[in-house]
């Protein structure tokens, strides 16, 4: 095997063997679930910020600028403003709220069930796709690298996403980000140097961008814009990417394992300076992939990608190619176990009465199967899909997740918002977002993101809309002390 090959075998022979030894440390199912409390700044931090590279804010973002152009990098601007408007507004709450997952909060402030099951399945909408990307980019990566059929890449990348998590639950995996974080930033940033010194700098590797973009027909002009697109799916972009992650589960889980509540800000704040990092050095090497292979999109432009970083050396390619998969597993581990716990808790009848042990061991079954599915999903995908944009799906994941993030911000800062408010503003919000994304592809035929602007707009008019209609003046019998909880120091 090539040395390439066996810096990535190693990587990820590590990363698993780690995760089975931190599985000692998981005795109960809040053990697993929230570390039990007891996370410092630095594992919060990297545990969060590995939660939003991913697939998506590596090999997306490279493979959309090679076909797209540069205004992809305003994913990296989203990513620390979505993560900053949780630190700053939400997480606190999450954590004086005591929950373990987002559909919890609405059993507290209501005492009905229905707006919690909405809104697991809004999240389980997005985490699905994250579940999918993840094993399939690994897949393509030692696919690329190796020679080996898709599937049977998919297959590892699922092994060991599922073991990762399902034996070392939250702390483990915050764990291994900090090493993931650590290795994605250095190695993506050496890739990208070497591999501009290697075409005689900055200067020659735009001019060679230019001549790739002029031979596929590309406007020069409007690829390397930062408005390329005009502002219609920049603005789609910040409503999905920053305005649904107050409703992302996996943040509950983190604001619940701080050791201390005022470390949750700053938490927050550091592991949006480093998840932004990554989509502008996905974006560097995405410019130096099209300046040396040409425009390519989908699944070709990925492969563009792992070419680039072995071109650059086997040692420096294996490297580089660790810390992909780094940034895979970073976001893949968390993500998983947030679905399994959101899957167990909201929609297992019974499960509030399971003893720790009983729930751990839901947990990492429930984890373990979600797993497999998203595998085998991610082998259709890879096979028969496989000119889609990663980028593109995750963005139609996050949209989804927008009409509970809005709801909740009018739960804690609009004490008059109604139950039926809150569940007709999620279901419309949800249900016309789809909806349009199903008539824009088989009707229309296009990319744009009218998605975003249905899961955003239409909630935050419906939702105050219906409350004014339903207010009662009967006593609302939870709401003094919900809010109460809200302003008492965890």
């Amino acid at each position: 095997m090539s040395a390439a090959t066996w810096t990535i075998v190693g990587y990820l022979g590590a990363v698993t063997l780690l995760g089975a030894w931190l599985s000692r440390r998981n005795r109960s199912s809040a053990d697993w679930a929230t570390g039990s409390g007891g996370m410092g700044i630095w594992m919060i931090a990297a545990g969060i910020a590995g939660t939003r590279i991913g697939g998506a804010g590596s090999y997306g973002v490279a493979g959309d600028v090679m076909s797209t152009g540069l205004w992809n990098v305003w994913y990296g601007i989203t990513t620390f403003l979505a993560l900053a408007l949780v630190g700053l507004f939400f997480a606190v709450p999450y954590r004086r709220l005591g929950l373990t997952t987002i559909g919890e909060l609405f059993l507290r402030r209501y005492g009905r069930s229905r707006s919690a099951v909405l809104t697991s399945l809004c999240v389980q909408t997005e985490y699905l796709v994250v579940n999918v990307i993840e094993p399939l980019l690994i897949g393509v990566i030692l696919s690329g690298v190796t020679g080996m059929p898709l599937w049977l890449g998919i297959v590892i990348g699922a092994t060991v996403i599922i073991t990762a998590t399902a034996s070392s639950g939250l702390k483990g995996t915050a764990l291994t980000n900090i090493i993931h974080c650590a290795v994605i930033v250095g190695g993506l940033g050496l890739v990208g140097w070497v591999g501009m010194q290697d075409m005689g700098g900055w200067a020659a590797v735009t001019a060679r961008a230019d001549a790739a973009l002029a031979a596929a027909g590309v406007d020069q002009a409007s690829w390397w814009s930062l408005v390329g697109l005009g502002w219609f799916p920049i603005i789609a972009m910040f409503f999905s990417a920053t305005i649904h992650t107050p409703a992302a589960s996996v943040y509950v889980n983190y604001a619940a394992s701080a050791r201390r509540e005022r470390i949750l800000v700053p938490s927050f704040l550091l592991a949006g300076l480093i998840a932004a990092a990554m989509p502008f050095l996905a974006a560097i090497i995405g410019v130096e992939a099209l300046a040396r292979y040409g425009a390519d999109a989908g699944i070709a432009g990925y492969h563009s990608v792992t070419r680039i970083a072995l071109d650059s050396g086997a040692v420096v390619g294996g490297i580089a190619l660790a810390a992909v998969l780094a940034a895979l597993i970073s976001s893949g581990g968390p993500i998983l176990l947030a679905s399994a716990t959101m899957f167990v808790n909201d929609w297992i009848p019974g499960s509030s009465d399971f003893s720790p042990r009983r729930k751990l061991r839901a947990y990492r079954l429930t984890a373990i199967v979600y797993g497999v599915i998203a595998a085998l999903i991610a082998m259709v995908f890879g096979y028969f899909i496989g000119t889609a944009s990663v980028l593109e799906w995750l963005l139609l994941g996050f949209a989804m997740v927008v009409p509970p993030a809005i709801a909740i911000g009018y739960i804690f800062y609009v004490r008059w918002t109604t139950e039926q408010a809150v569940f007709w503003g999620i279901a419309s919000g949800y249900g016309l977002g789809l909806l349009s994304w199903i008539v824009n592809k088989l009707v229309f035929e296009s990319d744009m993101d009218a998605p975003a602007y249905f899961t955003t707009l239409v909630p935050l008019v419906v939702i105050p809309v219906v409350s004014l209609l339903t207010r009662s003046s009967e006593p609302d019998p939870l709401g003094p002390s919900f809010h109460r909880r809200l302003r008492t120091p965890g």
